[in-house]
């Protein structure tokens, strides 16, 4: 199962990968209106809540997938660290260690390299 904000570009992509393998999406869209989901999300939520969306987004997710470096997807990977959830990284912000040393987010070079990433990691939980 993906769940993302439900909209275009990177969002639109991972949705279409996630059903071309079979998978569940799920779009938390930023406004009042589902019709706004891309074509390939099977259950729009329409949310109204703009982007802070994302608190629900990261907080639904057992594992987040974080791509590009928007201001958007900081604030995800920001709140996703703050709640204990795991961050896999695809040419998005370097944002170095945390004080015991431990990388803020697992980078990865591939979409596949993030996906397999997040699925090993969700199998050790």
């Amino acid at each position: 199962t993906l769940i993302c904000g439900g909209l275009g570009g990177v969002m639109a992509a991972a949705c279409r990968g996630a059903r071309a393998a079979g998978g569940l999406t799920i779009g938390l869209l930023p406004g009042s209106d589902t019709s706004a989901a891309n074509p390939d999300v099977v259950v729009p939520i329409a949310t109204g809540l703009g982007e802070a969306r994302n608190l629900l987004i990261v907080s639904s997710a057992d594992v987040v997938i974080a791509i590009g470096g928007e201001y958007g997807t900081l604030s995800e990977i920001a709140l996703a660290r703050k709640i204990g959830r795991a961050v896999i990284g695809l040419r998005t912000w370097n944002l170095g260690r945390d004080i015991a040393g431990e990388p803020h987010l697992l980078a990865v070079h591939s979409p596949e390299a993030a996906v397999a990433a997040a699925l090993t990691h969700c199998k050790r939980r």
